[in-house]
């Protein structure tokens, strides 16, 4: 039951370190889209990571253009807190792209854009919060498609 976890332009090392060590948990993919942040080799994520970062799935790509153009035949799920449609209506399947943008602006527009049908949000009962933690966020969306994929 593979899922693939795709982070643009991730900003935060540690975030990126403890999605790193999701990903493996779950049997799932990792892909990276530069710029980063960060210097792949920041301790601070091989700290999050801890000793698991070289058992890994993992592939980077040069830009957001690059990877879409790798992966244009795939299957996308966008993520906002701009979304109108709830993560728990997407309709899960093997090997979907499971999309998440930067920690301080999220996904750009244009890229909102391209996917309007295909943007997610997961919700917030408050007013007081603008946004999830990435690595948060991520685990509440990988899960909830490995419950789908499983029932």
């Amino acid at each position: 039951m593979a899922l693939n976890i795709v982070l643009i332009e991730p900003e935060i090392p540690n975030n990126t370190g403890n999605i790193g060590r999701l990903a493996l948990a779950t049997g799932s993919t990792l892909h990276l889209v530069k710029p980063f942040g960060f210097e792949i080799s920041d301790s601070r994520l091989k700290r999050a990571g801890l000793d698991y970062w070289q058992h890994l799935d993992i592939h980077i790509y040069e830009s957001s253009k690059q990877f879409f153009e790798i992966h244009r035949d795939k299957s996308f799920a966008l993520f906002s807190s701009h979304g109108e449609k709830m993560h728990w209506d997407i309709d899960f399947e093997e090997e979907l792209f499971l999309v998440f943008g930067k920690e301080s602006v999220g996904l750009s527009s244009s890229l909102l854009d391209n996917f309007q049908d295909q943007i997610y949000k997961i919700p917030m009962y408050s007013q007081h919060i603008r946004s999830l933690n990435l690595a948060n966020a991520v685990s509440i969306i990988i899960y909830e498609g490995l419950r789908q994929l499983k029932s």
